[in-house]
């Protein structure tokens, strides 16, 4: 498997390498009430391409940045200057965040030549690291080719069948508050709560809160033991639309289980449905 994760250092080094591409994919809540395309032209990496996950969509479906169809991102990725050979290096203001998201998706659509830079943007200033302003700079296009793995997503009829029949174990990245139900969800027109059988594992907690880098895997193991969750097992990974969740889905792969699957949609899809099964208060002791 190739690296999850690559270093500030080890970028630096290699920002003139033409077979690496670096991805801005940030995102930000609704709530945030921040741009991220207007955001990155104000510093960015150098060299950095904007990869954000509201364009590179299914334009037709309603919820937020659904993903798009295999050609849609085979003319996205081939548009960035990305093919087979390209590794791709994603990044986002938080430290880690929607860069999982970023990196997911190309695993998705059968890319493995894709990491996240551990620390993000905070840790690259932090370090003084070379910033660039403007738009981005146009990589010649390639021919990227798409090869969809349709057991890295889940649909929301997966999901009710996992908790139907229990065969799959759910774990939830979104603030325990919102787990439980005692915080509002930052989306309107959303019931609060968790999917019944699902296991608490905020994505917050999966990065050292002083650099923003990645905790090592021995604290992920501890991390998955404490909410009961075995990552060798089936396991469906969601949050509030899909992209936290691909954090919980980057640590599980970063202890040699790729194979976590993300339910694309999460918590805007099932809490938005006066139909779907919810629980509220702490996770099931059993």
């Amino acid at each position: 498997m190739t690296d999850a994760l690559v270093t500030t250092a080890w970028l630096a080094d290699h920002l003139n390498d033409p077979k690496v591409v670096v991805l801005d994919g940030t995102y930000h809540l609704p709530t945030a009430k921040r741009d991220a395309d207007a955001e990155f032209p104000e510093g960015h990496v150098p060299g950095a391409q904007r990869f954000d996950i509201d364009t590179v969509c299914d334009p037709d479906d309603p919820l937020p940045h659904m993903i798009p169809s295999a050609d849609a991102f085979a003319k996205a990725a081939s548009a960035l200057g990305i093919d087979s050979e390209t590794l791709v290096v994603a990044y986002d203001v938080y430290g880690m965040q929607s860069s999982a998201r970023t990196w997911w998706m190309f695993r998705l659509f059968g890319h493995d030549k894709v990491a996240v830079l551990d620390g993000g943007m905070p840790k690259w200033q932090a370090e003084a690291r070379p910033m660039e302003t403007g738009p981005a700079k146009a990589r010649p296009a390639t021919r990227f080719e798409a090869t969809f793995r349709p057991e890295l997503v889940k649909s929301r009829d997966d999901v009710l069948a996992a908790v139907k029949d229990g065969t799959m174990q759910i774990v939830d990245a979104r603030p325990a508050g919102r787990f439980t139900g005692d915080e509002p969800e930052p989306r309107p027109g959303m019931r609060s709560g968790h999917i019944p059988g699902s296991r608490s594992m905020p994505s917050s907690e999966m990065t050292n809160k002083d650099t923003k880098t990645a905790l090592d895997t021995d604290a992920l193991v501890a991390k998955f033991k404490d909410v009961r969750i075995d990552p060798s097992k089936p396991t469906i990974s969601s949050c509030g639309s899909g992209v936290t969740a691909c954090i919980i889905a980057l640590a599980a792969y970063r202890l040699g289980h790729p194979d976590m699957a993300v339910y694309d949609g999460s918590w805007s899809d099932w809490g938005s449905r006066p139909d779907t099964p919810i629980d509220t208060g702490p996770a099931d002791a059993s």
